[in-house]
């Protein structure tokens, strides 16, 4: 499909929100076509799998590959019908990494090679490699292929930190790469990626392009499933190392349900200093509020503590408590009730580990025996670390008791499963998704995107 300059911009302007349905994740859900929907697509015909390619694959099947083996049900879904499936996603943040592994991990899963296609885009010339086009083309029905990482274009990140005003210069480009897509890589596109949701073009630009799409097995699953559940969390530990995180901390807030927010990470660092203000008192966050450090992932600037004391007055309004460390691990292994100019807090103290036990113990008691739902996200501290873990591997445990009072636990992928992983079992939860930005997504006021994206293509 041709893609205009005009289509293109008020596509973009409704992902950003400019004319976009109010819809809930259940009537999206309703909207979208299901996998089932493309049974009558021939065989032979090239389809592209936005793929859930975000991982890092350990020895062997079953290690740290659950994303990929998550698309497997609809992978053999194309296979079963002769589909060419051209599966293309991304790997961490930096371009320079490869999908070389994970190629080789899909091809395992799904005993079948599967050749990773380099050098796919040209970014001068916003165009697709003929040649690899042609490999394609040629390839016999049933073949499976997996293109580069896509974040080592710039196309993949043009979307990344844009406004809804700087749309219109970016309009132009966009849609000369949805259209390539279309044009020599396939017109019809199943989005099996269920952590993918920032604003990717791979995600909320090129299926502007397609002719059909339909939402991933696996992905319907979870959000039709565990997501329902989870959106009546009462009880939500946020945690992360970006004050950014904030955004989706006070849509949740917004939102309603939640009765108690533990807030701990490099993420608590706005929220405390916020609290200590409104308090009329100070805490300084040591390197976390310097200036000189403004370049790093942990930096809090001074408009996210205004956004935190906002959050907290507005909580606290609804009924919400806010639970905070009282005390933090140190860059040097030592506990302290401050952190002061030049340090750095790597986890929570022991103070603040207990202090968290007896919060739970209090939700446990107030909600009675009634069915009650809570969220966790992320880890404590550089839980990788041995230095800096206890926070993280003590409230482990608590998901356990939480669990075996009745409460319904769910828990986001990434370092929240990894935690999972290491000091847990999995049946000490209910459910663990395979990636905590979307289920914030979900949680928050705004849609995930590529939700926004896949209803935009059906209308």
């Amino acid at each position: 499909m041709t893609v205009s300059r005009e289509m293109m911009l008020r596509w973009l302007q409704g992902i950003f929100g400019e004319g976009r349905e109010d819809l809930s994740l259940g009537e999206y859900l309703e909207r979208i076509p299901r996998l089932e929907s493309l049974s009558d697509v021939p065989s032979g015909t090239p389809v592209l799998i936005r793929g859930d390619t975000d991982c890092k694959p350990g020895a062997s099947v079953g290690d740290g590959d659950v994303r990929l083996r998550s698309m497997r049900a609809t992978l053999e879904f194309g296979r079963g019908r002769g589909w060419k499936q051209i599966i293309f996603g991304h790997v961490g943040r930096d371009p320079a990494q490869s999908l070389d592994k994970v190629a080789r991990r899909l091809g395992e899963i799904l005993n079948l090679e599967v050749p990773l296609l380099t050098d796919w885009f040209d970014s001068g010339s916003a165009s697709i490699s003929t040649s690899v086009a042609g490999r394609i083309s040629d390839s016999p029905a049933g073949s499976v292929f997996l293109l580069e990482n896509t974040r080592a274009y710039d196309m993949e990140r043009v979307l990344w930190k844009a406004k809804l005003d700087d749309l219109p210069k970016s309009a132009d480009f966009l849609a000369k790469v949805a259209g390539e897509f279309a044009a020599k890589l396939a017109g019809v596109y199943v989005h099996e990626a269920f952590s993918a949701g920032s604003l990717d073009t791979s995600s909320v630009v090129v299926p502007a392009a397609m002719s059909r799409v339909a939402l991933g097995a696996y992905e319907r699953e979870q959000l039709e499933g565990p997501m329902q559940q989870c959106l009546r969390a009462e009880l939500v530990i946020f945690s992360g190392l970006k004050a950014d995180k904030l955004d989706d901390m006070e849509a949740i807030i917004r939102r309603g349900h939640v009765r108690m927010l533990f807030c701990a990470g490099s993420l608590a660092m706005a929220v405390k200093k916020a609290d200590a203000q409104l308090a009329g008192t100070d805490f300084h966050l040591g390197v976390s509020e310097d200036a000189g450090h403004a370049d790093k992932p942990y930096y809090v600037p001074p408009k996210r503590i205004e956004q935190a004391k906002r959050m907290l007055q507005e909580g606290r309004k609804a009924g919400i408590e806010f639970v905070l460390p009282v005390d933090f691990v140190l860059e040097d292994g030592t506990a302290s009730d401050q952190i002061g100019p030049g340090r750095q807090q790597f986890d929570i103290g022991p103070k603040s580990t207990r202090h968290f036990a007896e919060k739970i113990d209090e939700f446990l008691k107030r909600s009675g025996g009634a069915r009650v739902v809570a969220f966790h996200n992320g880890v404590f501290g550089m839980f990788e670390d041995p230095r800096f873990e206890s926070g993280t591997r003590e409230f482990t445990r608590q998901l356990k008791k939480m669990k075996d009072a009745g409460v319904e636990v769910f828990v986001g992928g990434g370092e929240g499963g990894a935690a999972l992983e290491r000091y847990g079992q999995p049946d000490w939860v209910t459910h663990c998704f395979t990636a905590g930005g979307t289920v914030l997504n979900a949680l928050g006021a705004d849609p995930i995107p590529y939700l926004v994206a896949l209803r935009q293509a059906v209308k």
